[in-house]
């Protein structure tokens, strides 16, 4: 893409966020000083003023996807040009197929691999891969299971794609590490590296578009697909999933149209070309001496500034992960991926990084900084009706505001869905519009209790950050289980006290507007429960609530 179009997509989109940050702060400007300003009004319009641009950069991203989406004949096309100039036949190049694994329960790793494997090998394209099944576990008694359900693997596979397995001593760098330590030593001689995690599936046919786009452009160092959840059977994922799938959709294909070539990497379900990889991605430690715990921006970033593309293909199609089974377990995911990115802010002055570069590591940023802005905007909301400030605040437009606020968050999901009930052969897909829409109310219903609750726990993480925890990078339980009434209230009874207090302060309109987030607080426990509960999950699955394309058409 020549540069003078990208240009004029980003001062477009630009204009938009602006436009939408603009009417947001006005709208809150109006509501807060009517009548007067308290202290804590204004507490509540600065911190404010620090969740905006998340909230713009949302809607605006939203709004620019599903107007690609509803218009282009190819939207996935529309984003991503290199397209266009694929043509198909068998790889020229050799492609690593690597997976990271550490502590992982092998016996689930192995059989997507396997269906992977065999699908190529009827393509008859088993000598353009091979397969490097790449180990940091370090406790022995796994390391031992893990190497011999390995060595079992390989010897059921005679033939067809060679399959490698290396484990290392020592997980410097975590998995940033792992990977480099291989580009350096067993990369041989393929090209590319089709990164994957323990709990990423993709297809044939997936792999086989990723390698035929970087053999299009060699200029390409990084093609990310687009990454689903996996059908779930727990309740918890099941709905958590489906909203994300529909927000990814239409976030992923407007940030694609005008990020252009200084796209983002995810970490796996990505092609990335070895020379450039490994000439600009190898990350030393922080100023602090700590490794740099999420490295996929940072490399993208590396790549951005050496004048190499990093893309994204929009497609949804075989490419998948697995979710968190629990709350536990997400929220536990979540906040190593809030310690990552609040180490970016270290990296913003590094000499060479594009203009956009940098702002995808802001962008990292503001996603978990908004947690302890809107946690303050909470906290000075109830200090301001329990000292009777507010009296003359505008109902109607406190409503408002509110409900532009949530739709602009939340406006690339709520897009996505618009596309699917407005589009009958994508509703099909699902089951029908109708089956859709039950899956969208049962989903709007979820992220009601579920998001208060998660944003308070992230406000206290972080603020714990602040004063000096540490965080490293664990491995994490991927099986479904219940969770205990104990465990989570263990893990989450600040946020009940905290909703028990805050609701003994307020009364009347002050208390009914501030119901969503003290329910989310309140039953927070209850909810880690009952989501994870396999009678609910059961329930959920035979009614085929938020079931998913490759629930109900799985040879697809």
């Amino acid at each position: 893409m020549t540069p003078e179009p990208i240009l004029w997509r980003r001062i477009a989109f630009a204009a938009l966020a602006l436009a939408i940050l603009a009417g947001l702060v006005a709208l809150a400007a109006r509501v807060l000083g009517a009548g007067g300003w308290t202290v804590w009004e204004w507490v509540i319009l600065l911190a404010f003023l620090g969740t905006a641009p998340w909230l713009a950069l949302s809607a605006a991203n939203g709004i620019v996807g599903f107007a690609i989406l509803m218009t282009a004949r190819d939207p996935v096309a529309a984003v991503l040009p290199v397209l266009s100039a694929v043509r198909p036949g068998a790889p020229r190049a050799v492609t690593a197929i690597i997976i990271c694994v550490r502590n992982e329960a092998m016996a689930a790793v192995l059989p997507p691999l396997a269906t992977l494997l065999d699908a190529l090998e009827a393509k008859g394209v088993a000598d353009r891969f091979r397969m490097h099944i790449l180990s940091d576990t370090q406790d022995a008694a796994k390391a031992d299971a893990e190497s011999r359900a390995v060595a079992s693997f390989i010897a059921g596979r005679s033939a067809g794609v060679p399959v490698h397995y290396r484990r290392r001593a020592r997980n410097t760098g975590y998995k940033s590490g792992n990977v480099m330590e291989f580009c350096n030593n067993h990369a041989g001689d393929a090209a590319f590296f089709l990164c994957l995690d323990a709990d990423s599936t993709m297809s044939a046919d997936a792999v086989l578009r990723l390698v035929a786009c970087m053999e299009a452009d060699d200029r390409l160092a990084i093609v990310q697909q687009m990454i689903v959840g996996r059908p779930a059977r727990a309740a918890f994922p099941r709905l958590f999933q489906f909203g994300m799938r529909a927000g990814m959709r239409a976030w992923g294909t407007g940030q694609a149209w005008w990020q252009g070539d200084e796209g983002p990497y995810w970490g796996h379900n990505a092609i990335i070309r070895i020379a450039p990889f490994r000439a600009h991605c190898r990350l030393d430690p922080l100023p602090d001496g700590s490794h740099i715990l999420s490295h996929d921006q940072v490399e993208a970033t590396r790549l951005h500034a050496a004048g190499w593309k990093v893309r994204v293909l929009t497609a949804e199609d075989g490419s998948a992960e697995g979710n968190p089974p629990a709350m536990p377990e997400f929220i536990t995911r979540d906040l190593r991926w809030a310690a990552g990115n609040m180490q970016y802010w270290q990296l913003l002055r590094l000499p060479g990084l594009t203009p956009m570069a940098r702002w995808q590591l802001v962008q990292a940023i503001l996603l978990f900084l908004g947690a302890p802005l809107w946690a303050l905007i909470f906290a000075a909301a109830v200090a301001n009706a329990a000292t009777g400030g507010g009296a003359t605040t505008p109902m109607g437009l406190l409503a408002l505001w509110m409900l532009a606020a949530w739709a602009c968050h939340y406006a690339p999901k709520l897009l996505g869905y618009a596309e699917v009930l407005c589009k009958p052969a994508l509703g099909a897909r699902y089951g029908g519009r109708a089956a859709f829409a039950r899956g969208v109310a049962a989903e709007l219903a979820f992220t009601l209790f579920f998001e208060p609750a998660r944003t308070l726990h992230q406000a206290l993480f972080l603020a714990a950050l602040a004063c000096g925890r540490k965080m490293g990078w664990a491995p994490q339980n991927r099986d479904d289980r219940g969770v205990a009434w104990w465990d989570a209230a263990r893990m989450f009874w600040v946020e009940t006290a905290i909703g028990i207090a805050a609701s003994a302060l307020l009364s009347g309109t002050a208390l009914l507007f501030a119901l969503p987030v003290l329910a989310s607080l309140l039953l927070v426990i209850p909810f880690a429960v009952l989501t994870a509960d396999p009678m609910l999950s059961t329930w959920v699955r035979a009614r085929g609530i938020a079931a998913v394309p490759e629930e109900l058409a799985p040879a697809a």
